[in-house]
């Protein structure tokens, strides 16, 4: 049976039908309490939940209210529903959220598995945009990874990768290589901490001396600049990373709906 690290309030209802402006709908009530079970750990990435009505009789509310809270958790790809058999903590290890931050699509052919090839492991100083995303102070330490990502051994993204230093305490170079993961499946995995949203800027830019390097082109050639932060439960940023994409044979690809 699984134990509740958190205490459990009997939501009121009285309360959700005030005209407050600092009252939430029940439903999102619901989901608040949901995200603080999974923040804290009751379930981990890939475990079941308690199916609706057992939510609805901790909460003291309708298994439709549950539902609710569920669909929006499920949309926002923090819960996985599986037909027949419950529904999921979402996890990095599932193959089919490899792309669900990385949107770079091959001009021809189906999707292959990246390779993450790793140079750099260290710690630096937060520059003014870093500590910006992350909500640092200028100077403050961090760890940067720098990685070429590679599509059939073609480099495709360059990628410069800055992280917390005490939410990624212990991570090394050597990890990093001996790891056939993706990297946010070693973030959930070994460090706990799950990428559940992000926000990306795009531009265009043309390729200077090292990212022509590790890329494998010429200097000047038109790369596109993509700027990440990713975010953890509690809307905590984590990660701040600047992608150079090379455009060759590939293309930044986004469905929209």
């Amino acid at each position: 049976m699984l134990k509740s690290k958190i205490m459990t309030p009997k939501i009121s209802r009285s309360a959700v039908r005030s005209h407050s402006p600092t009252f939430s709908p029940l439903y999102r009530q619901i989901k608040d309490f949901l995200i603080r079970c999974l923040e804290e750990g009751e379930w981990g990435p890939g475990d079941a939940i308690p199916s609706e009505g057992e939510l609805a009789a901790r909460f003291n509310v309708s298994q439709g209210t549950v539902r609710k809270a569920i669909d929006e958790m499920a949309a926002e790809n923090m819960l996985i529903r599986r037909q027949g058999k419950g529904t999921f903590v979402a996890t990095h290890d599932d193959p089919r959220s490899f792309y669900r931050f990385l949107r770079v699509a091959p001009d021809a052919g189906k999707h292959i598995q990246g390779v993450s090839d790793a140079s750099a492991c260290e710690m630096v100083a937060a520059s003014v945009e870093v500590a910006a995303a992350l909500g640092l102070a200028v100077g403050d330490e961090l760890i940067r990874v720098l990685r070429v990502l590679r599509f059939a051994d073609e480099p495709v993204v360059f990628d410069q990768i800055y992280l917390l230093a005490d939410a990624f305490a212990g991570l090394t170079l050597e990890s990093l290589r001996s790891s056939e993961r993706s990297l946010y499946s070693v973030f959930e995995s070994d460090y706990g901490v799950r990428m559940i949203r992000a926000e990306e800027r795009l531009r265009a830019v043309a390729a200077d001396a090292e990212s022509a390097a590790r890329l494998g082109i010429a200097v000047g050639e038109p790369l596109l600049r993509v700027e990440r932060t990713a975010y953890t439960y509690g809307n905590k940023a984590v990660e701040w990373r600047l992608g150079l994409y090379s455009t060759r044979h590939y293309h930044y690809r986004n469905d929209l709906g």
